[in-house]
This record gives C-alpha cells, structure tokens and sequence, in this order.
C-alpha cells in the first residue's frame, strides 16, 4: 500500500470543518474524480469514482469517528484496497488544520505507474484545497453528523 498524507489550514471552526467532512454525499461536490457517494448506513458508504477514465466501486466502513477530532475508514467489498483518517486539529476559535491520511493499494499498471508519480498525493492536494475553498465560501456546513463511532 502507498500512503498518503496531506494537510490544510481552513479558515472556519473545528465543528464547522468537522460537521462538513460527516456530509459524505457531498464530496463530489469538492473531491474530484468522486462521481458518488451514498450514506447507507452511519457507518457504511458507498462509493463510485472516475479517475483517469477508470471507473470504481467500493463500500468504505467507518471504523471509528470521534466528533471535531476524527473519521477513519476502510474499504469492504469492491475491487479497490483503501484505508485512511482524516483528523481535525483547532488551530484557533476560527481556524482549522485538516489532516488526511491514506493507505491506498494501486490496482493494475496504470495506476502502479500513476503512484510512483504521486499522481495519488497531488489528488489529495488538490481535494484538500477544493474542500477548504467549498467551506470557507459557504462558511457554515450543509449538515452535521455527530454520533461516535
């Protein structure tokens, strides 16, 4: 597995960034390649992506979430090998550091190739930074789970 790890600086509380994060089937919305999410459970997502033409989809299971501090994942099911947390540290009473860790198993030469680029980390990247513009323009969130997982 490749890992991944980025972080960004948002200009909004750590329950507004949090509060974000937990609205899954918004992520098309700021997560490029993600064509759809569907929440089925409180612990269960199902996933469909498009990155470089090649289509994927994959159940994720939140295996543990601790509200304003973290979400973490793994895949089930599915052809794709993924796990990771995103973590949410308050900087200040407005500001927010987003930490997004990954463990991701490339499937096929494509994306092996891809990998050793760090095709994976500059998507990340630009996720990151997609998300931080989504919720500093809107300034509040658009929904907000907060059971503990």
């Amino acid at each position: 597995m490749s890992p991944v790890k980025e972080s960004i600086e948002v200009d909004v509380p750590v329950s507004t960034a949090y509060n974000q994060w937990t609205q899954f089937e918004s992520f098309p919305q700021f997560m490029d390649g993600v064509e759809r999410i569907e929440q089925r459970t409180d612990t269960l997502t199902h996933w469909v992506t498009r990155i470089g033409g090649v289509e994927r989809e994959f159940d994720a299971e939140i295996t543990e979430q601790v509200p304003d501090t973290k979400v973490a994942w793994v895949t089930v099911g599915g052809e794709t090998e993924q796990s990771g947390v995103v973590t949410f540290q308050p900087i200040d009473s407005s500001r927010t550091q987003v930490t997004l860790m990954m463990d991701v198993e490339p499937e096929g030469l494509a994306e092996k190739v891809g990998d050793k680029l760090g095709i994976v980390d500059r998507q990340v990247k630009g996720d990151l930074k997609r998300f931080k513009h989504f919720i500093e323009e809107r300034g509040a969130e658009t929904g907000a789970w907060r059971g503990q997982v």
